[in-house]
Formats: C-alpha cells, sequence, structure tokens
C-alpha cells in the first residue's frame, strides 16, 4: 500500500503518523527546525514561507498548549490562521466530518491541522482530500485519539538531539500510561527509526499495551530496575479522561511507585534529561524538585515544539 503521507513523488503530502515514515524525512524535518528555533536574542521573527496561505486549526478536543504553538507557528510563517471550535459548531449540529471539510476547502483552506478524539480521522480526512483531487491541501495530525501525535514525537526527537547530538548509544525510557498515550507511540517510532538502540516502556501492566515487544521495546514493571542508566527520561501524565475502569487505585499510589522523584532519577546517567509532553500533574507522575530541576528540559521542548511545526507546515506548503 502507498504511504497515504507522500505524494507520487514520494514528498511529504500530509503529516498523519510517524509509523512508516522514513527516516531521510524524519531527519529533513529536525534540519529544517534548526533554522527556526531562536538562538539566544535572535528571535526568529517573521518569514515570509506561508504568505497568503490559510491554515484552519481544527480541534474537535480541547488542547491549549498544541492549538497555541500551532498558531504560533503558522503566524511566524505568515500564514492566515483560522481557529474553529468544533465542538461547539457543525458537529453539534449534525453535519458530517467531510462535510466541515467541504466547506472549509470551498473557503479556500490550504492546510488543516486536526486534532480528534476518533483515532484515524486525520486518515479520513486526508483520504478524502486525495480521492477528490485536492493534492494542494495539507492536513497535519495534531493528534488523533490513542494514536498519534506525530509533531509532539518530533519535537521529542529534536530536544533529544538538541541536548544529545545523536541517537546511535542511546538509552530513552517512556514511563507512566503508556496504553493511553498516543505521545508514547510516536515517540517509539520515532526513537526506533532514528536507530536509538534500546528503547524502554516503565509502567504498571494495567497501563502497558500489547505488542510492546514487537515494536522493540524492553518493557519493565519496576521503575528502579528499568531507569538504571538510561540517558533520556520521557514522563507521561495519567490520561483518565481515556480510561475506561480502574486501571489504578490512585493517583498516590501511582506516584508511590511510579512517580519521578530525586532518589530516582539519580539512577539514570547523571547527565540524563527529564522530558515531558505536558501538561504535567505535579506530585502524580512527577515530582516538582524533578520538573523544576536542572535535569528537565520540559519547557526547552515547547519552545523548539513551534519551530518544529513550522518546519512541518513549511514543508508540506512547499510541495
Amino acid at each position: 500500500m502507498l504511504n497515504p503521507q507522500l505524494n507520487k513523488n514520494g514528498e511529504l503530502q500530509h503529516l498523519l503518523t510517524i509509523e512508516g515514515l522514513p527516516k531521510a524525512h524524519i531527519l529533513h524535518i529536525l534540519d529544517t527546525a534548526s533554522s527556526f528555533v531562536s538562538i539566544g536574542d535572535r528571535e526568529v521573527k517573521k518569514v515570509p514561507l506561508m504568505r497568503g496561505k490559510s491554515v484552519f486549526n481544527l480541534f474537535f478536543e480541547n488542547s491549549t498548549r498544541t492549538r497555541t504553538t500551532f498558531e504560533i507557528a503558522s503566524k511566524r510563517l505568515s500564514a492566515d490562521v483560522i481557529n474553529l471550535n468544533i465542538a461547539a459548531s457543525s458537529s453539534s449540529k449534525g453535519e458530517s466530518l467531510l462535510d466541515t471539510i467541504d466547506n472549509l476547502s470551498a473557503m479556500h483552506a490550504d492546510m488543516f491541522v486536526v486534532r480528534h478524539a476518533q483515532s484515524g480521522a486525520p486518515y479520513l480526512i486526508a483520504k478524502h482530500l486525495n480521492d477528490t483531487m485536492q493534492p494542494h491541501v495539507h492536513v497535519v495530525n495534531a493528534g488523533d485519539g490513542r494514536h498519534a501525535h506525530p509533531t509532539q514525537g518530533l519535537l521529542d526527537m529534536y530536544t533529544i538531539r538538541h541536548y544529545k547530538k545523536d541517537f546511535s548509544n542511546l538509552t530513552v525510557a517512556i514511563v507512566g500510561d503508556i496504553l493511553h498515550s498516543r505521545v508514547a507511540r510516536s515517540d517509539i517510532h520515532a526513537l526506533t527509526t532514528l536507530g536509538v538502540p534500546e528503547v524502554r516502556a516503565i509502567g504498571p501492566r494495567t497501563l502497558l499495551p500489547s505488542g510492546l515487544e514487537q515494536m522493540g521495546v524492553r518493557v519493565f514493571t519496576d521503575i528502579n530496575k528499568g531507569l538504571k542508566d538510561v540517558d533520556v527520561i520521557i514522563m507521561l501524565r495519567l490520561q483518565n479522561e481515556r480510561m475506561s475502569g480502574a486501571l489504578l487505585p490512585s493517583a498516590q499510589e501511582f506516584f508511590k511507585s511510579y512517580g519521578l522523584t530525586t532518589e530516582r532519577l539519580a539512577l539514570a546517567k547523571p547527565d540524563a534529561i527529564v522530558m515531558h509532553p505536558g501538561p504535567m500533574n505535579r506530585g502524580v507522575e512527577i515530582e516538582s524538585a524533578v520538573a523544576d530541576g536542572t535535569q528537565a528540559v520540559i519547557l526547552p521542548q515547547v519552545t523548539f515544539g513551534i519551530a518544529v511545526r513550522m518546519a512541518v507546515m513549511s514543508i508540506l506548503a512547499g510541495n
């Protein structure tokens, strides 16, 4: 099957998932993002790469952080940005997802940034645009269900490369609610594609999906063993809104068994970095002393996220 993200020339047409995305494309996005990162006081102001283009932010699910960074990225590329609070508009009137897309396409949309609670919604939109011969309209998946969050995965890779320079000799641990995390899936696909020799998943059995070993991941239910000598720790928040049934005794119990404390961080390498896609639950998956400590790179992740989203959008728009 053809990769639905790539056009017939093998160029990036949509960004739907990191799974199956060739390594060269990932590196091209990271390299492009480097040129957009502010260096010291040299703030990257506007560049005219998307002047005259319209970006529609279609958020069927709430997200302040992701939507804001996409909005800033679009504006820095000189695009016109239209934010639609879909939950309150067409879908509540019974209009189908693809009807909404057709109406917005008729308003000369150039790009849709889509976040949706249903896994696969951005694929459906991309396929519809391809089927209706609209190759000039691009789709960026800003998170779909439990499935994927490719720009978060890419900004995580950018952060790791920034601090560690190279992927070829790292041990990376992803800790917490991996079962419900689209970020974890995107990170795992990106890390394995980029050649990270050891990716670890750490969490209670109830929050570890089956099939992790087949993805090339080492699974640990004991956080102390899992964090031993790692270079990078990616903490995940508990996705209570996606949990059905009692998967955990309580947040306090989770912190006792799996929270990242100063003592546990000391098990990792001395220069290990701590990451978190946000928003953080302090005292649930991470201790404040760690979140605010010298090894945390959680705020730089947010800054890099703008540059990475600028890179993705400018590459898509440039095809």
